[in-house]
């Protein structure tokens, strides 16, 4: 089964936790703390392995958690850092945001690796917190969560020349002739329902990859028929193969899908108006076909590259795959953007966001929420009361006691970060 698109949630490891340890061997007078610092959680990462053409592997796993770092230890040892969680995708595929819709990566080439979620930094053990006026520290702090989303993986088939056209226009039959590919061929529309690849050879020697897409109709690029699922894979071909019905069966006009197709690839995406297209004009073996190709000539002007073929009695089909091979010489592998880029970096003054932000809870609690504020509260261990005490006096310094103060705390009030609550004291 193909498989092009999945969305699965992926999160980074936990840092490990530090320690809180001290120094007490017989012949070591004040030994003082001991704590090391815990290990950092393992990265998310995917990797490209060419071996693979299909996401099949998501289909079943939409959950992927890389390990958390071990813990400090004693003798200020530090904890291992754990090792990253590499995912294996094939050559083209696109990782983007859910939410945002930002793309992450976009991996092409073989071995080419993208950190998707970062894993937590390890927590500091109490030989870090160790000063003059607290030479023996009960602190230590909690290793910082791993990051942690949803992401859309996306492939794009990584195809030399795509086959375009509408449905029973002949695409998966050519594929069959030309290569040894065994895509599905019947008499009625949207028989592909997702690409076929197959490896072309002309008589000379000349390979080209060659994919048969599912076929376009009317409305594509608004994801009608099955849309965005066939134009995706447009985007990383270097040639586009038209094939249009010259026949002229289901009363269709030739122009017209000629001018539909490229109406929806322009819609999708401007750059493959300037794509490289040869026309194929198939079915040349059916009555009228002669006299439409004439018509077909004159509406679309003598710029256009047409090729008549049949694939019954293969007529053509050499003559086109030379032109195909010949004309992906002179196209580099890597195309230049169409669009120019403006390259120059333009810096934007950007306020900082501030550590923290105060509302109000159905029960009346006052709910403390922020980045900055909620990494504080992760990381700090509420088992130990300097550590406790060390987190309040944070909150104090970032003027949280006063913006409380000035929302109407009193003493008594609930106070709220995430799921732990205390109480305000004026």
């Amino acid at each position: 089964m193909f498989v092009d698109q999945v969305k699965i949630f992926v999160k980074g490891g936990d840092g490990g936790n530090g320690l809180v340890a001290y120094r007490r061997e017989k012949y070591v007078p004040r030994g003082g703390p001991a704590g090391g610092d815990g290990g950092n959680g393992g990265d998310v990462v995917f990797e490209v392995d060419e071996g693979l053409n299909t996401l099949m592997d998501f289909r079943y796993q939409h959950h992927f958690k890389a390990k958390r770092g071990e813990n400090g230890m004693n003798q200020k040892q530090h904890g291992k850092n754990s090792d990253p969680l590499v995912i294996s995708v094939p050559p083209g595929t696109t990782v983007k945001d859910a939410d945002t819709e930002k793309v992450i990566a976009d991996l092409t080439d073989h071995k080419q690796r993208a950190v998707i979620a970062k894993g937590g930094r390890g927590g500091r053990g109490n030989a870090r917190f160790a000063t003059a006026r607290n030479p023996a520290p009960e602190i230590a702090e909690n290793g910082e969560p791993g990051e942690e989303l949803e992401v859309v993986v996306e492939l794009k088939l990584l195809a030399d020349v795509g086959l375009v056209g509408f449905p029973s226009v002949g695409k998966s039959t050519f594929l069959s002739v030309v290569t040894a590919a065994k895509p599905k061929i019947a008499d009625y529309h949207f028989t592909t329902l997702a690409p076929n690849l197959g490896v072309v050879e002309s008589q000379d020697h000349r390979s080209f990859v060659l994919a048969d897409l599912p076929g376009l109709i009317e409305g594509a690029h608004e994801g009608v028929g099955l849309g965005h699922q066939f134009l995706r894979h447009v985007d990383r071909t270097r040639l586009l193969l038209h094939v249009i019905d010259m026949s002229g069966g289901e009363g269709r006009d030739p122009y017209e899908d000629y001018v539909t197709i490229n109406k929806e690839l322009s819609s999708y995406d401007k750059r493959l108006e300037k794509r490289p297209q040869i026309i194929v004009a198939n079915k040349m073996d059916m009555p009228d076909a002669e006299d439409h190709l004439e018509m077909f000539k004159e509406q679309v002007g003598e710029d256009v590259i047409i090729y008549p073929i049949s694939t019954v009695t293969r007529e053509g089909i050499d003559e086109l795959l030379y032109a195909v091979a010949d004309l992906l010489d002179s196209i580099p592998k890597q195309e230049e953007p169409i669009e120019e880029v403006d390259e120059r970096v333009v810096y934007k003054f950007k306020k900082e966001e501030a550590p923290f932000k105060i509302t109000r809870a159905d029960d009346g609690a006052y709910v403390l929420y922020g980045e900055k504020i909620e990494s504080l509260f992760k990381r700090t261990d509420f088992t130990r009361d300097q550590s406790i005490n060390r987190f309040a006096r944070q909150m104090r310094s970032m003027g949280v006691d006063e913006a409380l103060r000035k929302r109407g705390a009193s003493d008594g009030d609930t106070v709220r970060i995430l799921d732990y609550e205390f109480e305000f004291v004026d």
